[in-house]
């Protein structure tokens, strides 16, 4: 945005770079970040004159946008906005992840955590994260804090989940230049001991399928060393197998759909629309074959 961000509103910086990023790229992921700025900035600070401008600015800007892509499904059904949103974000921790586990160290893979877990910050838009995605923003957050700080000493990282406990994660990162600014204070963001998932085995958190780079992520990124490195290959797509019982589905006798039955099956298929979105056969598939398990089954 033109207006310069209030330091009162500094909590919600990188949310609204991650929205100008996006601008272009996928104006649905722009949407939702101001949003979540939007919203998280009244809670900030909505009633001194230069946090009140700036919100201003940024609703207008808001109802702009909601008018220009006033037909796009995700704007106007939340439950679509909400799959785009987390498949988006899930694919950018994907893809670090897979990076982190090939012991592939870069600033490429650290913002794509980073970005990662800022999108699952926005999916809060839709209501509370659930437990899931509240373990994957954790982990995303503490993975790109703890991998920079290693790079950034000359160290090398341990791949994959390994003990975080007292790890901080500091907001000043700057995922653009991957760098960190010295804040005059240490930062109060440190991850908890304690509460939901606080002792949590990362090494069990459940990645969805799917496992390949998002489309804008570039396929070819420097390695940490220095060194000459190789291009890293894409990431081959496993298409499942289709389940044969399902090619000429219908209902099995007497199955009774509960109203949470229809809304899971729409939001699978949701899912796959959104998957296709980023050319992901595989995960469109197995979304749809879920929701016409459930519908002929009443079993998922």
């Amino acid at each position: 945005m033109a207006a310069a961000l209030p330091p009162q509103l500094k909590q919600i910086q990188h949310h609204l770079r991650t929205g100008q990023e996006h601008e272009k790229r996928d104006p649905v992921v722009a949407y939702y970040c101001r949003l979540y700025a939007m919203q998280t900035g009244m809670k900030l600070d909505s009633k001194t004159p230069e946090c009140r401008k700036f919100l201003v600015k940024l609703m207008d800007q808001l109802e702009t946008m909601k008018k220009e892509l006033g037909d796009n499904e995700s704007i106007s059904q939340e439950l679509v906005g909400h799959a785009h949103i987390e498949n988006y974000a899930l694919k950018m921790f994907l893809y670090a992840d897979n990076e982190d586990r090939s012991g592939r160290f870069h600033k490429n893979m650290i913002k794509s955590f980073y970005t990662a877990s800022l999108l699952l910050d926005v999916l809060s838009v839709f209501g509370e994260l659930s437990e899931e995605n509240f373990q994957h923003r954790k982990y995303a957050k503490w993975k790109a804090t703890y991998i920079h700080n290693c790079l950034k000493n000359g160290e090398v990282p341990q791949s994959g989940p390994i003990g975080m406990e007292g790890e901080a994660y500091d907001d000043e990162y700057d995922v653009e230049h991957g760098a960190a600014s010295q804040p005059s204070q240490p930062s109060p963001h440190v991850l908890p001991r304690d509460g939901p998932g606080a002792n949590t085995n990362f090494s069990n958190i459940q990645i969805p399928p799917g496992a390949h780079a998002p489309a804008n992520t570039p396929a070819e990124v420097p390695h940490f060393t220095g060194e000459p490195s190789n291009p890293v290959q894409p990431v081959p797509r496993n298409i499942p197998v289709v389940d044969p019982s399902l090619l000429n589905a219908s209902q099995q006798g007497e199955v009774r759909l509960t109203p949470e039955d229809y809304t899971r099956a729409q939001k699978y298929c949701k899912y796959a629309g959104s998957a296709l979105q980023y050319e992901d056969v595989g995960e469109a598939i197995q979304n749809l074959q879920k929701a016409l398990k459930l519908l002929t089954t009443g079993r998922e």
